[in-house]
């Protein structure tokens, strides 16, 4: 079974892994020309239910427990005026919540994990054609070519694969523009206090201003806004995104004002929440392939229990990939739907006009029910 892996992003990798400790060989088949092509985003919080599971299936939860920040579950909420909403700290040095970890440490330690020439580099997918027994054919943008008999589409937002198994339209549901602050512990002092060890949110009406710490002691500043009709490229200029929080408190907006990289607009897409495909054989998809959320904490912990529960299923019995698949695939849209219209409703009230109010509700527990007399 020549297993074909489209997409070297977290599904993609822990796939190949999964399957490799399986015997099972695959190739990843990536665009990027390496490892470090590209920055690969702010952190990843990994739940024990979905990423941490997937690792350990890799044989790597131990390195991941060596890499990873407990103390970067730390989150703090405030409001434009500064005041505090909610702080939550964890519990020292605690792996039991959702430890963050760099996306690109994670990256780097799966691929690590793969025995060399797994990966592929500078190989963009443009055709992937079905032969008359079986498996695909497929093409790259540099004329090669390769077959295989299982291809998998871990190729995120803008899958190629997927149009092979269905017509899904995307919609444009926010708008996110991305700064950096380069080593703010020692230039700026008084934002990476503000920010802290993790997540930093100010929430306003119908936008976000958000700040997450990197392992590396730089911070990513993100800009969270409805969707508009408006251009990206009036989003490359700081002087617009000052003026969207025109009235916030200054030790605020000085987020954007120490920023040192240049803002990078990006429109949020999501699929429909019961988005699904008829059974193909030999094909399928994991990650945002298959069902793209809205980026609220669930997209690569989904990604990568696609590709454990798919790599168990194909390992299971290695001689009927089709049956494998058609059951990853009924067990992975039954998962998705629900955690797919719960991040929907996340990323609604985040964006709303009392999003101040929602989010102290929702993080706020609830008091116990009483015992029931009888």
């Amino acid at each position: 079974m020549r297993v074909a892996i489209v997409g070297g992003g977290m599904g993609g990798l822990t796939l190949a892994r999964i399957l490799h400790r399986h015997g099972i060989d695959a190739v990843v088949y990536e665009r990027d020309a390496n490892r470090s092509a590209r920055q690969q985003g702010g952190p990843l919080d990994l739940h024990p239910e979905s990423g941490q599971r997937a690792l350990a299936d890799a044989g790597l939860a131990g390195d991941f427990r060596s890499a990873a920040r407990p103390e970067g579950e730390e989150h703090r909420i405030l409001d434009p005026a500064g005041r505090t909403l909610v702080h939550h700290w964890p519990a020292p040095g605690s792996f039991s919540g959702r430890p963050e970890i760099d996306r690109s440490v994670l990256r780097d330690l799966l691929l690590d994990s793969l025995p060399g020439g797994t990966v592929a580099w500078q190989r963009q997918l443009v055709a992937a054609t079905p032969r008359p027994a079986g498996g695909f054919e497929l093409t790259f943008a540099d004329g090669h070519r390769a077959g295989c008999d299982v291809l998998v589409g871990a190729d995120g937002a803008r899958s190629v694969i997927r149009p092979l198994l269905t017509d899904a339209r995307l919609s444009h549901v926010a708008t996110v523009v991305e700064l950096g602050i380069s080593d703010a512990e020692h230039r700026h002092p008084d934002i990476a206090e503000l920010v802290g060890p993790g997540n930093f949110w100010c929430i306003g009406v119908n936008r976000v201003l958000s700040a997450q710490r990197l392992g590396d002691g730089s911070i990513r500043v993100g800009i969270s806004l409805r969707a508009d009709d408006r251009p990206l490229a009036h989003y490359r200029s700081r002087r617009a995104l000052l003026e969207l929080f025109d009235g916030w408190h200054p030790r605020l907006t000085a987020l954007i004002e120490a920023s040192d990289s240049p803002p990078l607009p990006r429109r949020i897409e999501t699929m429909p929440t019961d988005a699904r495909w008829a059974h193909r054989p030999g094909l399928t998809l994991v990650g945002d392939a298959a069902h793209l959320m809205p980026p609220v904490g669930e997209g690569a912990n989904q990604a990568m229990l696609d590709a454990a529960e798919l790599a168990a299923a194909l390992a299971a019995d290695p001689t009927d990939p089709d049956a494998a698949i058609r059951a990853y695939e009924e067990a992975m849209f039954a998962r998705i739907q629900p955690i797919a219209e719960m991040c929907a409703r996340v990323q609604a009230m985040m964006l709303s006009p009392t999003a101040a109010d929602d989010i102290v509700r929702f993080f706020t527990p609830r008091p116990a029910e009483p015992a029931s007399a009888g």
